[in-house]
């Protein structure tokens, strides 16, 4: 059996192969208004015609003021519902199932508006100075994830993804090396994950299908988060009803990152092992035979496909020919697939 190309039911929705498309920023909506441009189209429906089984779009922001630039794509207003709904039936028509990552850029944010982070700390040297969050303005940014989940479900995704991940605004809370606030969201690991919680509590409310979050496992760096906190946010994030952890690293604050193939798939797997919940891996997944090695052994559940999905949207095609599996083709495509 070839297990990259062997279905996964998660919460009742079912991805047809364990290829997922990795969300990539593509700063594209050149009216700057968050909304589904003739790009996106191309860009995301191209995958899903190339048999990728779970296409899931790029960091999309709950609030203007939590884009990373802003040419980002948008859930923060009911006016974008309309055209991802429409993206989502194009995608969803050639069999891939649709996901969106719910973001917040925090301190890493590039506009000309006043950032948000846990701690008026800049990223670096050339960043813009962000403003301490209150408690206040903590409480609405939950609401803004828990509105941007309605509009999801309103848009047909299939799955929701949480961006905690690469020092945006959730990791930045949960890091003791962004997070110095000294309140209920500071401090110790569960006051650090406090935020995270009320997210995930508050989109439960209005979503009740597969919901993952994409965590950053590594910092590189001595005082930041060791295994034994990422441990303990994994279980916590089990205990939350999330079905899928995204397992990337880094991002944090400016680290030195040694990177090779697959060099964030080792802590993928201790957490599946660890913590018994789904996982995904992603970082440098180029080939059919290095993915199929990390199902088959069990190191995770999904492999997230990314720049190797920008060099080729047929990467399916490309991994079954190596894999000496059969995939069906498009109908379109017959003539040129064998």
């Amino acid at each position: 059996m070839v297990k990259l190309f062997s279905p996964i039911t998660l919460k009742g929705i079912t991805l047809k192969n364990r290829i997922a498309m990795s969300p990539m920023c593509m700063y594209s909506c050149p009216d700057q208004d968050g909304m589904v441009a003739p790009f996106h189209k191309t860009h995301y429906i191209s995958r899903a015609v190339g048999q990728v089984g779970l296409i899931m779009l790029e960091a999309t922001a709950v609030e203007r003021a939590g884009r990373i630039s802003q040419e980002d794509l948008g859930i923060w207003d009911d006016k974008h519902i309309e055209r991802l709904k429409q993206l989502n039936k194009e995608i969803q028509s050639y069999g891939a199932k649709t996901a969106i990552q719910l973001a917040h850029a925090g301190r890493k944010a590039k506009l000309p508006s006043t950032i948000y982070a846990p701690s008026a700390v800049k990223y670096d040297e050339q960043s813009k100075q962000p403003k301490e969050m209150t408690e206040n303005e903590i409480k609405t940014t939950v609401t803004a994830f828990k509105q941007a989940a309605s509009r999801a479900r309103e848009a047909n995704f299939d799955i929701i993804e949480i961006h905690a991940a690469h020092g945006y605004l959730i990791n930045q809370f949960l890091s003791p090396l962004t997070n110095f606030r000294t309140d209920q969201y500071g401090g110790t690991r569960e006051n650090r994950y406090r935020f995270l919680h009320e997210i995930i509590t508050a989109i439960h409310t209005v979503w009740k299908g597969p919901l993952f979050v994409r965590l950053s496992t590594d910092e590189y760096v001595s005082n930041g988060n060791t295994l034994k906190d990422i441990f303990y946010f994994s279980k916590r994030l089990k205990a939350d009803g999330i079905d899928l952890i995204d397992c990337s690293s880094g991002g944090v604050v400016p680290a030195k990152i040694n990177v090779f193939p697959g060099y964030q798939v080792k802590r993928c797997e201790k957490i599946k092992q660890e913590v018994e919940i789904h996982t995904g891996a992603v970082g440098l997944i180029t080939t059919g035979k290095q993915a199929e090695e990390i199902l088959q052994n069990d190191r995770a559940d999904l492999v997230f496909i990314g720049r190797a999905l920008l060099r080729n949207p047929y990467w399916p095609k490309t991994a079954a020919d190596e894999l000496d599996y059969n995939l069906q083709s498009p109908k379109q495509y017959e003539r040129g697939w064998k």
